[in-house]
């Protein structure tokens, strides 16, 4: 990072093509243009370039206090997904006696052109300006000789036959690009797809991140690039196969399908009593959390690994695994805080089409949601080389037990440990959260145990009107909880409670 003498000498020296200095704090569109062409650096110096926000031009301070909200806000220009691929930048307040000066420097991008909402920015001199044909292609003609991820090399093999060009032109330029941008653009479809590196012009093919977005048949090129689903019954891939599918094809048809199969087939819910007179709806894992997983798996896997992504699902957990360990900067001692990108060209593609929103967001917001829905927290496995493994564990009243569902109402009969539950009864795991020992409790009981554990100021009177029945059942089958040491009475029938023991 730039020092304190050097920033008091880039206050009073002129605007370059790596000096831009604003009292700003608010134009958040020309810093990000800014920062979109220091990464571009068309004049190839290979050297950082620097945006001064508090300075004059003349060099001289506007006053300028950097707080938290205005440092953390410049800061996650980086992240937000609005400048792709994403600039490598680090901001730093420096102190002096007339205001704060908060410098934001960012380095030359190996992978140009870098483009903030479609549109490619560079510095000419001290002026900010969009790139004419001729100047995006010398960045994207100098971005493959640095050019080292597997997606961004040739597949020889492949013609520009092999790509859905329809989609292509029709729904995925228009994403990247601005529509007078695209309007203006008069490259053939070569050129157009070289400039996002989708394809070699001197070896005349798609790269690989086109076979894998928009292949007409992927696999033919990429033998592992599928999704395996299994459900298995019970805990442990041992247990008998209920389900089995098989998701491929490119990704721009592909991740619409699991977000699909997501939502359809493994997010189930159910409602449980809140109150005597209303319910709330239990899930057994929140849907935005394990689409982030998948989404995430699909984006960082090894394409060159034959082994599939691996998506399963047990009775009481589901596992996403996919080829390929950390990679690059990202290491087990500073997971998941500092990350890396296998394949920068995919996870661009991605962002453009909306299946991710922010970069080196998604573990936060996965634990985020399993924590509101009720979860454990999900446990990443990083120590394996060749693989990345996420475990996420279902909510405690979604865990089956005895092949149904905590609570009982959907429990079957368990006949192989020697126990007839005939008679209504049924045997459930109280309170799994605290693993608490089994007890045999009719369907009823559970029906009242739940009730009280939701409000446990139901009198008795209150339980035989939610549950139709006399209120001398009622008061027997209270009693007997209690003598199970379940429940315990505090206070009178009229102001008591219901203290759950169990």
């Amino acid at each position: 990072m730039i020092s304190r003498e050097e920033v008091e000498e880039l206050r009073y020296s002129k605007e370059t093509a790596r000096v831009e200095r604003t009292i700003s704090t608010s134009d958040m569109d020309k810093f990000q243009e800014a920062i979109c062409a220091f990464s571009n650096d068309m004049a190839n110096s290979r050297k950082p370039g620097y945006l001064l926000i508090g300075v004059h031009d003349n060099g001289e301070l506007s006053g300028l206090k950097v707080d938290d909200k205005l440092f953390k806000k410049i800061s996650g220009i980086r992240s937000d997904g609005n400048i792709l691929p994403l600039p490598v930048m680090t901001t730093e307040v420096f102190e002096f006696e007339g205001g704060d000066v908060l410098v934001v420097e960012v380095q030359p991008s190996f992978y140009t052109p870098v483009r903030y909402r479609g549109r490619t920015f560079i510095r000419i001199g001290p002026r900010r300006d969009i790139t004419s044909e001729a100047e995006e292609r010398i960045l994207a003609e100098r971005s493959c000789s640095y050019m080292a991820t597997f997606d961004a090399t040739p597949c020889r093999n492949a013609k520009l036959e092999d790509l859905n060009l329809d989609y292509i032109k029709n729904q995925y330029l228009p994403m990247v690009f601005d529509e007078e941008t695209l309007k203006d653009d008069n490259r053939d479809i070569k050129d157009q797809l070289a400039s996002l590196h989708l394809y070699n012009r001197d070896h005349d093919c798609p790269t690989y991140a086109s076979i894998i977005l928009f292949g007409k048949n992927p696999r033919y090129f990429l033998l592992g690039n599928y999704v395996q689903f299994v459900r298995f019954k019970g805990e442990n891939k041992g247990g008998e196969v209920l389900n089995e599918r098989e998701f491929s094809g490119p990704l721009y048809k592909l991740l619409p399908k699991l977000e699909s199969f997501v939502r359809d087939a493994i997010i189930t819910q159910r409602p449980v009593p809140e109150t005597l007179f209303r319910e709330k709806t239990v899930w057994n894992y929140p849907e935005g959390a394990v689409r982030e997983l998948v989404m995430n798996a699909c984006m960082h896997r090894d394409f060159q690994s034959n082994m599939p992504i691996r998506l399963y699902q047990f009775d009481d957990y589901i596992e996403v695994m996919n080829p390929g360990g950390l990679y690059g900067e990202a290491r087990p001692e500073n997971f998941p805080t500092v990350n890396d990108y296998r394949n920068p060209l995919v996870a661009e593609a991605m962002k453009v089409m909306k299946y991710v929103n922010k970069f080196n967001r998604g573990i936060a917001k996965v634990q985020e949601m399993l924590k509101e829905n009720g979860n454990p927290t999900a446990k990443f496995d990083v120590d394996t080389l060749t693989a990345f493994r996420v475990v996420v564990e279902a909510t405690a009243e979604n865990v089956p037990v005895n092949g149904g569902i905590i609570g009982g109402i959907n429990a079957e009969e368990k006949k192989n440990d020697g126990v007839n539950a005939g008679d209504d009864t049924v045997n459930v795991v109280e309170n799994v959260v605290e693993n608490v020992v089994e007890k045999r409790l009719s369907e009823r009981e559970i029906k009242i145990y739940n009730l009280l554990k939701s409000n446990p100021y139901l009198t008795a009177s209150d339980l035989q009107k939610e549950l139709q029945i006399s209120h001398r059942t009622v008061q027997r089958d209270l009693f007997k909880m209690q003598n199970k040491e379940i429940l315990r009475r505090e206070g009178g029938d009229k102001g008591g409670k219901w203290v759950i023991l169990k």
